[in-house]
Protein backbone atom coordinates (compact mmCIF):
# COMPACT_ATOMS: atom_id res chain seq x y z
CA UNK A 1 0.00 0.00 0.00
CA UNK A 2 1.49 3.55 -1.00
CA UNK A 3 0.35 4.94 2.51
CA UNK A 4 3.12 2.53 3.93
CA UNK A 5 0.33 0.61 6.02
CA UNK A 6 0.25 -3.44 5.33
CA UNK A 7 -2.44 -5.75 6.17
CA UNK A 8 -1.33 -8.32 7.88
CA UNK A 9 -3.73 -12.02 7.54
CA UNK A 10 -2.98 -15.16 8.53
CA UNK A 11 -5.01 -18.21 8.00
CA UNK A 12 -3.09 -19.66 11.65
CA UNK A 13 -5.97 -17.28 13.44
CA UNK A 14 -9.41 -16.15 13.97
CA UNK A 15 -10.48 -14.51 10.85
CA UNK A 16 -11.81 -11.28 10.92
CA UNK A 17 -15.66 -11.03 11.23
CA UNK A 18 -16.31 -7.64 9.73
CA UNK A 19 -14.21 -4.62 8.18
CA UNK A 20 -11.06 -4.69 9.83
CA UNK A 21 -7.36 -6.78 9.47
CA UNK A 22 -5.89 -8.84 11.77
CA UNK A 23 -2.94 -6.60 12.39
CA UNK A 24 -1.96 -3.76 10.13
CA UNK A 25 2.18 -2.92 9.77
CA UNK A 26 3.70 0.60 9.98
CA UNK A 27 6.42 2.35 10.78
CA UNK A 28 8.41 -0.47 12.27
CA UNK A 29 5.63 -1.78 14.50
CA UNK A 30 2.83 -4.16 14.20
CA UNK A 31 -1.02 -3.72 15.48
CA UNK A 32 -2.86 -6.48 16.49
CA UNK A 33 -6.48 -6.37 16.24
CA UNK A 34 -8.75 -7.39 19.29
CA UNK A 35 -8.13 -11.25 19.11
CA UNK A 36 -11.91 -12.89 20.70
CA UNK A 37 -11.01 -16.82 21.76
CA UNK A 38 -12.54 -18.09 18.27
CA UNK A 39 -10.18 -20.70 16.63
CA UNK A 40 -8.82 -20.16 12.99
CA UNK A 41 -12.08 -21.60 11.66
CA UNK A 42 -13.70 -18.84 13.49
CA UNK A 43 -15.44 -21.35 16.22
CA UNK A 44 -15.64 -19.85 19.24
CA UNK A 45 -13.61 -21.68 22.17
CA UNK A 46 -15.62 -23.04 25.36
CA UNK A 47 -14.61 -23.70 28.69
CA UNK A 48 -12.87 -21.74 30.94
CA UNK A 49 -11.43 -18.34 30.79
CA UNK A 50 -7.96 -19.39 30.77
CA UNK A 51 -8.51 -21.45 27.81
CA UNK A 52 -10.47 -18.79 26.17
CA UNK A 53 -7.48 -16.56 27.21
CA UNK A 54 -5.06 -18.84 25.38
CA UNK A 55 -7.17 -19.08 22.26
CA UNK A 56 -7.04 -15.61 22.26
CA UNK A 57 -2.90 -15.56 22.81
CA UNK A 58 -2.90 -18.47 20.36
CA UNK A 59 -4.48 -16.15 17.70
CA UNK A 60 -2.03 -13.06 19.15
CA UNK A 61 1.32 -15.52 18.41
CA UNK A 62 -0.06 -16.72 15.33
CA UNK A 63 -0.37 -12.66 13.72
CA UNK A 64 2.67 -11.97 15.07
CA UNK A 65 4.27 -14.06 13.47
CA UNK A 66 2.80 -14.13 10.12
CA UNK A 67 4.11 -10.51 10.57
CA UNK A 68 7.31 -11.56 10.53
CA UNK A 69 7.97 -10.49 14.47
CA UNK A 70 7.54 -12.45 17.68
CA UNK A 71 5.76 -12.91 21.31
CA UNK A 72 8.67 -11.52 23.02
CA UNK A 73 8.53 -8.33 21.04
CA UNK A 74 5.21 -7.81 22.05
CA UNK A 75 5.45 -3.68 23.49
CA UNK A 76 1.93 -3.41 24.80
CA UNK A 77 -1.18 -5.18 25.15
CA UNK A 78 -4.87 -4.34 25.77
CA UNK A 79 -7.29 -7.04 27.43
CA UNK A 80 -10.87 -6.15 28.02
CA UNK A 81 -13.12 -9.08 30.22
CA UNK A 82 -17.35 -8.91 30.35
CA UNK A 83 -15.90 -9.00 34.64
CA UNK A 84 -13.00 -8.40 36.71
CA UNK A 85 -13.89 -12.06 38.43
CA UNK A 86 -12.17 -13.35 35.61
CA UNK A 87 -9.22 -11.02 36.38
CA UNK A 88 -6.91 -13.54 38.38
CA UNK A 89 -7.78 -16.96 36.23
CA UNK A 90 -6.62 -15.03 32.97
CA UNK A 91 -3.76 -13.46 34.41
CA UNK A 92 -2.44 -16.94 35.46
CA UNK A 93 -3.00 -18.30 31.74
CA UNK A 94 -1.71 -15.00 30.25
CA UNK A 95 1.58 -14.91 32.22
CA UNK A 96 2.80 -17.87 29.41
CA UNK A 97 2.65 -16.12 26.96
CA UNK A 98 4.23 -13.00 28.23
CA UNK A 99 6.55 -13.65 30.60
CA UNK A 100 8.79 -10.74 29.34
CA UNK A 101 5.77 -8.52 30.99
CA UNK A 102 4.85 -6.12 27.98
CA UNK A 103 3.11 -2.35 29.46
CA UNK A 104 -0.65 -3.72 29.74
CA UNK A 105 -3.67 -2.99 30.31
CA UNK A 106 -7.14 -4.56 32.00
CA UNK A 107 -10.40 -3.25 31.77
CA UNK A 108 -14.15 -4.36 32.25
CA UNK A 109 -16.45 -3.81 29.82
CA UNK A 110 -20.28 -4.49 29.28
CA UNK A 111 -20.22 -6.25 26.70
CA UNK A 112 -17.50 -8.10 24.05
CA UNK A 113 -18.11 -9.32 20.07
CA UNK A 114 -20.35 -12.36 20.14
CA UNK A 115 -20.88 -12.58 23.61
CA UNK A 116 -17.17 -13.59 24.37
CA UNK A 117 -15.56 -13.23 28.27
CA UNK A 118 -12.60 -11.88 26.81
CA UNK A 119 -10.84 -10.06 23.76
CA UNK A 120 -6.59 -8.91 23.63
CA UNK A 121 -5.18 -6.74 21.21
CA UNK A 122 -1.40 -5.88 21.11
CA UNK A 123 1.66 -4.06 19.51
CA UNK A 124 5.00 -5.49 18.60
CA UNK A 125 7.80 -4.04 17.12
CA UNK A 126 9.38 -6.03 13.64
Amino acid sequence: MSSGLTPVLTKDACPPSGPYSQAIKAAGQIWVAGQIPADSTGQLVSGSIAQKTEQCCKNIKAIVEAAGSEMTKVVKVNIFLADMKFFAEMNGEYEKWFGHKPARSCVAVRELPKGVDVEIEAVAIQ
